[in-house]
């Protein structure tokens, strides 16, 4: 059965770059969450959206204008376990992409073999949206993935972060938390979840994504989200990711403009030595290693 609209609404679509970043981006950065659409890949049911179509070869234009080099593709939910899409997209760009999938716990190390050998770095566990795996998948997950060296990527509730700090530090793997675990921006209310965040970074695995501000605040100029980078770049340098989150999914209002966001995330960190750390080298060393 189909969903309707108001089941699964239609996400707003991108906008289109009219302007680039006031400051370029450091040469060689990596894009570390994007995802990709294509107009016949069956959508999951149910599912928290229905995305507007965003293929490989759209995020690759993107990518060009801004001079992005690489990129980590993230499966969306409204995919579910199914990742062909996204192996497609390795396939067609295997020195500029690598992976984040989704996959049932139970799968065997064939298989995991099969995608590390495609360019795939991790799996996601997503509790926001339907069709993500549960948080109750991290000690499986985490024992099948342990000698490839990839990492959890985690789309968490900030109320889930005092779990991650109990179930990820004995796991002895590398983890990500995606999109600042949703700490809410306003007013000073997010200081105990950075202080969270920050205990989680202290783990030699631990990773955080400086991304998708407009999640976090409707207040106008991410109210919050500058002090927050700097907050985290100050005590964890090596730790921090940047992402782009294109095409900017479950939005049906205030999409945000591309070059905007970038600035705000420059601006917010300053030196140019940290900068490259956050835009290259830590997604470098976390992805593309080999």
């Amino acid at each position: 059965m189909n969903l309707t609209e108001s089941e699964a609404p239609l996400c707003l679509p991108r906008r289109p770059l009219t302007h680039l970043p006031a400051k370029p981006l450091p040469r060689g950065a990596i894009d570390t969450h994007f995802h990709v659409f294509r107009s016949d890949a069956p959508l999951n049911s149910p599912r928290s959206y229905t995305p507007q179509i965003a293929t490989t070869a759209d995020w690759l234009a993107f990518a060009e204008e801004l001079g992005i080099g690489k990129g980590v593709l993230v499966q969306p939910s409204v995919y579910g376990l199914d990742n062909r899409v996204l192996i497609e997209a390795l396939a067609a760009l295997p020195d500029r992409l690598r992976g984040i999938v989704v996959i049932d716990p139970e799968v065997g190390t064939d298989e995991i073999v099969r995608l590390d050998t495609l360019g795939v770095r991790g799996i996601r566990i997503n509790t926001r949206n339907k069709g993500g795996l549960p948080l109750t998948a991290a000690e499986k997950l985490a024992a099948a993935i342990r000698e490839f060296d990839w990492s959890l990527q985690l789309q968490i509730n900030p109320d889930q972060i005092d779990d991650l700090a109990v179930r990820l530090p004995p796991l002895n793997i590398r983890f990500v938390i995606d999109h600042l675990g949703f700490t809410a921006l306003d007013g000073g209310e997010w200081r105990p979840y950075v202080r969270a965040l920050q205990q989680l970074a202290d783990h030699p695995g631990g990773y955080i994504k400086l991304t998708a501000p407009y999640r976090l605040t409707s207040q106008p100029g991410y109210a919050g989200f500058a002090e927050v980078v700097r907050t985290l770049a100050a005590s964890h340098p090596d730790k921090l990711l940047w992402g782009s989150d294109w095409p900017h999914t479950e939005l049906w209002s205030d999409m945000p403009d591309d070059a905007d966001l970038i600035d705000r995330v420059q601006e917010a960190i300053g030196d140019p030595a940290l900068a490259r750390k956050i835009f290259v080298e830590n997604a470098e060393t976390l992805f593309f290693g080999r």
